[in-house]
């Protein structure tokens, strides 16, 4: 760990932002396989497979909810224990830690709990279509029952991030996927538990990742440590971590209320129509495709920034935020014009039918178009998180989805019909993107100077109270 925060401290930047992102992006990356790897394999059921992967569409937004817990404890008692790992406050950086060890355990406990019974009301609520509920349920009711794992295996995960070892945090996703890509066509097809199948492949690749991630804690490598003294919980550290993790949270909350605004649009829109919510699942992992990896950016610089803004070196924040930033632009460069060229290869991966395939080709370039401003919304904004921005995190990410993308999805689907759900999303992306720009364009520069004169100050102080008392003693 010594030698880390000399790197983080001292260490050439260029190749310093390279070893801290790349594994973060493999992570996201990973995460995505995850993620559509259980759409892709119950989409080849036979006979049931649009209506198995619409099913799946509807369950997302239950899934991005248990993320944006885990965002919400993860993403905000990292940054806050990077921030006193700068100031050399170890033991309050581990008090940090294990109390958002304690409040994932609790969140994870209750949430299981409300899934599990509630699993059917949940899935017609969030607009299932008729053929697709039975499904969606029993895919449901198996995943509650891992949800504390999951919990716990994504919210510890940036503790490992934090502390530099981007390597081993992607490992802990990495071993998930390989295991999840294993056990899927296993239980699916060959032990025939269909949908079911997929969901227990899931949670149990999900207990294996947690435990990898116990496992490093109790290693001498991690400055991090369970133990039972440090996990008193204090109203204080709570509120602290909660509201820098406000922002992710919203972020990923959000993304959910906009996927369910989406399904019932298109259900009542299409009549129910399947073929549209299957498409839409589609879509949604192309999505997923471009921000992730982004998002991993902006995760693996975390503890660069957070450490480097601690210390209050703002021209060091400058360097490094700036090769992130070009990194993150040209990468969402790249996958947008694939997207919008060829935006029928995304249907081919989930082997969908022809109609399927018909209005993922029509529609999909609408849906994505926004994406190129990812590059900002994504990682820049991850970046925000780790400054401890909180107001301005927070305002940016209920702006997205909450002020401009459901109040459009719901009048765009007025006037234009289901036509209206994919458009709204591009619409949506672009606007958000530039608003986004301006604010942290803007207010980066002035956030770095403030701190460096904060800090410039507490020094300033510390040397005149030594000097005090060095006349003192010499008195």
């Amino acid at each position: 760990m010594i030698d880390m925060e000399k790197q983080l401290e001292s260490g050439k930047i260029f190749p310093l932002v390279i070893k801290l992102t790349i594994p973060a992006v493999i992570a996201q990356l990973i995460t995505f396989l995850y993620n559509i790897v259980d759409r892709i394999f119950v989409a080849k059921i036979e006979n049931v497979g649009m209506d198995a992967l619409a099913a799946l569409g509807i369950v997302l937004p239950v899934t991005l909810i248990i993320t944006a817990f885990a965002h919400f404890i993860g993403l905000g008692g990292s940054p806050r224990a990077s921030f006193k790992l700068g100031e050399g406050d170890k033991a309050e950086a581990n008090k940090i830690f294990n109390t958002s060890f304690v409040l994932l355990t609790i969140i994870g406990v209750i949430i299981s709990i409300i899934t599990f019974f509630l699993a059917k009301q949940i899935v017609i609520l969030f607009g299932a279509p008729l053929s697709c509920v039975e499904y969606a349920t029993s895919y449901l009711k198996i995943y509650s029952i891992g949800t504390v794992f999951v919990l716990l295996a994504q919210g510890l995960n940036p503790f490992i991030t934090a502390q530099g070892y981007s390597f081993v945090a992607m490992c802990s996703v990495l071993l998930g996927a390989v295991l999840n890509i294993a056990l899927d066509p296993l239980f699916i097809f060959v032990f025939k538990m269909g949908v079911n199948g997929a969901s227990l492949a899931t949670i149990i690749s999900q207990l294996i990742s947690f435990v990898w991630i116990i496992v490093f804690f109790y290693t001498k490598n991690s400055i991090f440590k369970l133990k039972f003294s440090d996990m008193k919980l204090h109203i204080k550290r709570i509120l602290s971590i909660l509201s820098l993790g406000l922002s992710p949270f919203i972020m990923a909350v959000t993304e959910c209320a906009i996927q369910i605004v989406f399904n019932i649009n298109l259900n009542i829109s299409t009549n129910g129509n399947k073929d549209y919510t299957a498409a839409l699942t589609i879509m949604l992992s192309a999505l997923q495709l471009i921000s992730l990896p982004l998002n991993g950016l902006g995760y693996g610089m975390q503890p660069f920034v957070s450490y480097n803004y601690g210390k209050g070196n703002a021209e060091r924040l400058k360097t490094g935020i700036k090769y992130v930033t070009i990194i993150a632009f040209i990468f969402a460069v790249i996958v947008w014009v694939i997207s919008l060229a060829v935006p029928e290869i995304y249907a081919y991966i989930f082997s969908a039918s022809d109609s399927v395939r018909a209005i993922c080709k029509a529609y999909t370039p609408f849906f994505l178009m926004g994406s190129i401003m990812f590059f900002v919304q994504m990682t820049l904004q991850n970046i925000n998180v780790a400054l401890g921005q909180t107001k301005s995190s927070l305002l940016l990410a209920v702006t997205r989805k909450v002020i401009i993308l459901i109040p459009l999805c719901f009048t765009l689907t007025h006037f234009m019909g289901f036509k209206g759900v994919y458009l709204s999303e591009g619409v949506a992306d672009l606007v958000a993107g530039v608003i986004t720009s301006i604010v942290i364009f803007v207010t980066f520069p002035r956030i770095f100077k403030k701190r460096q004169a904060e800090v410039l100050s507490e020094q300033q102080g510390f040397q005149n109270e030594g000097e005090i008392n060095g006349n003192k003693t010499f008195n």
